[in-house]
């Protein structure tokens, strides 16, 4: 089975203690960078022998050589500036906010980005090596037309044809190292489900009406030189920040924009009621997966596997069965603060994810 699998994962996985350390140390410059790399490389030995214990066939490096799931990958790109998060868009019930992405110049990909990363994930694990990075749109949602230098691109036509460009190499790359699944995260739809961000939106100079057809547009763009052989799907969550968020309401506004991406999978949460419903499903072509994000991050209670189940089946009004996957509704640790989850935790969250799966798909 090619993925998304019956049972995935979103990506990213809480730091070990050790690692969490050593990362300080390295920040305070008590701690080389040859060091540091060495406890990165043991402690996603670890998580990676973890994951294929608990059966699960996507496998990741829990995003461990990284402080934030979209920013050290958006850094790197030409043309960005990374800057403080704008007041308006902060996540609620933290102090500490993640920092942004800004356009300051020509956006581009004049080198490889993570894929020494990658290379060293394929190269300790026996089962699918899957890379996470975040979607074209990433460069843009936050900060909207205000965030891309109008001197630098006047016409955001030319800006999205630039991150295209920029995103096919960068994606090359990674075919070229021999990565065969990929996974565009992107908050940008499900975002634009929620009636203060759509507020925001206009106050930048943006129609929220048009952005979810924008956006799709720039993913596809991105995808246009896919290289043969990868799977792709892409992740769309509401926020998640030391299992704080930031947006709400359900996908009906952006459910026919959003599966007009050639993507093979989306992974779409639905852990909580701010996610609506599961009415948007009815909108998946034929031949597309849902991957249904029904075990939270956020809380470290254990979720019920008959309610899982239930859930599932009540999905299939929409869609059939076949079409349908099960992993958690965000990563563990989008940031490398992690979420108010224990590591315990964590694995019983994902191992219930592989046992459900094995219960309710014959191909799990």
């Amino acid at each position: 089975m090619k993925p998304p699998y019956r049972a995935d994962h979103v990506g990213s996985l809480l730091r070990p203690a050790a690692l969490a350390a050593a990362r300080a140390l390295f920040k305070k410059g008590q701690l080389t960078a040859a060091a540091l790399r060495k406890i990165e490389d043991d402690s996603i030995r670890a998580v990676v022998a973890k994951q294929e214990a608990i059966g699960l066939n996507s496998i990741t490096d829990g995003e461990f050589r990284r402080d934030y799931w979209h920013i050290d990958f958006l850094r790197e790109l030409d043309g960005v500036t990374i800057v403080a998060m704008p007041a308006e868009n902060r996540f609620g019930g933290t102090e500490e906010q993640p920092p942004i992405a800004t356009v300051t110049g020509k956006v581009g990909c004049s080198k490889p980005i993570m894929t020494d990363a990658f290379d060293f994930l394929k190269g300790v694990t026996r089962k699918t090596a899957k890379v996470t990075i975040p979607s074209p749109s990433m460069l843009y949602m936050r900060g909207g037309r205000a965030a891309v230098s109008a001197a630098v691109y006047p016409d955001l036509g030319e800006f999205w044809q630039d991150v295209a460009d920029a995103y096919q190499r960068a994606i090359q790359f990674f075919a070229d190292r021999g990565c065969t699944y990929l996974q565009l995260d992107d908050v940008s739809f499900a975002y634009l489900c929620d009636a203060k961000f759509r507020e925001n939106c206009r106050r930048n100079g943006d129609d929220p009406d048009a952005l979810p057809r924008i956006y799709a547009s720039a993913v596809n763009a991105a995808l246009a030189r896919r290289p043969a052989g990868m799977s792709v799907t892409m992740h769309t969550c509401r926020g998640n920040f030391k299992s704080s968020w930031v947006a709400e309401g359900g996908y009906e506004a952006v459910a026919e924009a959003m599966f007009s991406i050639a993507v093979d999978g989306f992974f779409m949460e639905f852990d909580s009621a701010r996610a609506g419903t599961f009415e948007p499903l009815r909108y998946l072509p034929s031949g597309k997966r849902v991957v249904l994000g029904l075990v939270t991050t956020k809380l470290g209670a254990i979720e019920s596997a008959d309610e899982i189940e239930r859930r599932i089946d009540a999905a299939t009004a929409y869609v059939p069965l076949a079409s349908l996957c099960l992993s958690p509704q965000c990563g563990f640790s989008s940031t490398h603060h992690g979420n108010a989850v224990s590591e315990d935790e964590q694995w019983r969250k994902l191992e219930l994810i592989v046992r459900v799966a094995r219960e309710v798909w014959r191909d799990a």
